[in-house]
């Protein structure tokens, strides 16, 4: 064998040695591939049955949820979830309660009205009344002055007539006269103007009526000036 033949046969098997060593490199580079695709199809699997199994528990967790809102009563708490309201229904039971209040604050003013009329009217009553009052003192101390063979005659009887008939409409307007004599002293009905020694009488008790006092309904239109037992 020549030279060259010798030669070339070197560098025949170093460039088998070279295509083998190539096709080594190859077939491990893919059996690294292959290795590195099926894991990540492994992980790929195992991402997506993860998520699969998050999803159906929270699914199941929803349903769970739904199931126990529908079944439990309905509880009402700070931290409860405000139902959403009907704008229309807010609204008319908005306007409803402003109609109701305003309802209310008529009727009480209506009220308070009425009352203050009622008492301006019977203080307007009470006074006019308390006018007529010295017209019956005088009255009574006329009919007290008539001489005693006078009495029956026509003038005292048409005078003591009138009297009486006075003092009925008073009475049925609701004055009456405040009883004094043999009463205890109260200072919301009587005015004592002085204190005397009584023998029938003890001591506080009215032993005399000076000036005949009168209530109107329960208002005193004017106290008794009396005099005090000692």
């Amino acid at each position: 064998m020549s030279n060259t033949d010798k030669k070339e046969k070197q560098v025949s098997e170093q460039e088998k040695e070279v295509l083998e060593d190539i096709m080594e490199e190859l077939e491990q580079e893919a059996e690294e591939r292959a290795e590195t695709k099926e894991t990540e199809n492994k992980e790929k699997e195992n991402n997506e049955k993860e998520n699969k199994d998050s999803a159906e528990k929270a699914e199941k967790t929803e349903k769970a949820e739904a199931s126990a809102d529908a079944e439990a009563p309905k509880k009402k708490g700070p931290f409860a979830k405000k139902e959403k309201k009907d704008p229309l229904k807010e609204k008319v039971e908005e306007l409803n309660d402003r109609v109701m209040r305003q309802m209310a604050e008529f009727d009480n003013f209506r009220k308070r009205t009425d009352k203050e009329k009622a008492q301006m009217f019977e203080q307007g009553q009470g006074s006019v009344l308390e006018k007529l009052l010295p017209v019956i003192d005088n009255f009574e101390r006329g009919l007290a002055t008539v001489p005693e063979a006078e009495k029956d005659g026509a003038f005292a009887d048409g005078m003591n007539k009138i009297y009486k008939q006075l003092i009925t409409e008073l009475e049925n307007l609701g004055v009456t006269p405040i009883e004094a004599v043999g009463k205890e002293f109260d200072p919301n009905l009587h005015n004592a103007v002085m204190q005397v020694e009584s023998a029938e009488y003890e001591s506080g008790i009215v032993a005399q009526e000076l000036q005949k006092g009168y209530k109107f309904h329960d208002t005193v239109l004017r106290h008794s000036m009396v005099a005090v037992a000692q």
